[in-house]
């Protein structure tokens, strides 16, 4: 039976048949991946071997007009602390979470953002919302991207195997990003204690 349902499933789509949408989710068209020109510079770190966490603090220090933060856990002392002193430095700081993560544990530091003035919302509509992304600046001379595996966590520093990447120089890649930090954001809702 499994060997028919198999086949079944590999005729259909052969013959140009959609993919199953999962539930709650509108069905959209696949669209090709953008591919850009290699340009720029590229930093990176490996945890637990590199100091990952101190490589994003340095970039958030450096930003001067805006953070965008897309988190699927954030529980970085550090991180939190230095998205806090931008905000209070005048850099505009906005974060998007993944609900459920959000309010999973007690370590979360979403909470010490909000009560710090940053505007946080949280995703709800994708089962998880794994985005780990900064994007710092995006349409400045100072532009930057930092992205990779690394959540904003203690553990992603010190207990996981984890990579982060900060590409700086690539205004055609900063501007994807932004740009889908700002379609994310559109279906986020603004967070709300629990």
């Amino acid at each position: 039976m499994r060997m028919l349902l198999a086949f079944a499933l590999c005729c259909a789509f052969a013959v140009g048949a959609q993919p199953l949408q999962r539930e709650g989710l509108a069905a959209t068209p696949q669209q090709a991946p953008p591919v850009f020109a290699a340009r720029g510079t590229v930093q990176l770190a490996f945890t637990p071997w590199d100091n990952a966490e101190a490589m994003i603090v340095d970039a958030i220090r450096g930003a001067k007009q805006q953070i965008l933060v897309q988190a699927f856990s954030f529980t970085s002392r550090a991180l939190a602390h230095a998205l806090i002193a931008a905000k209070r430095r005048g850099v505009e700081v906005q974060v998007m979470a993944d609900r459920e993560q959000t309010f999973s544990g007690e370590a979360s530091r979403i909470p010490d953002l909000v009560k710090a003035g940053i505007p946080v919302t949280l995703e709800v509509r994708y089962q998880s919302a794994h985005n780990k992304v900064m994007v710092i600046d995006a349409g400045t001379v100072y532009a930057a991207v930092i992205t990779g595996s690394y959540n904003w966590t203690y553990a992603a520093q010190y207990k996981n195997a984890e990579n982060v990447l900060i590409l700086r120089d690539n205004p055609d890649v900063v501007h994807a990003y932004a740009a889908n930090w700002s379609r994310h954001h559109a279906d986020a809702l603004p967070y709300a204690e629990q």
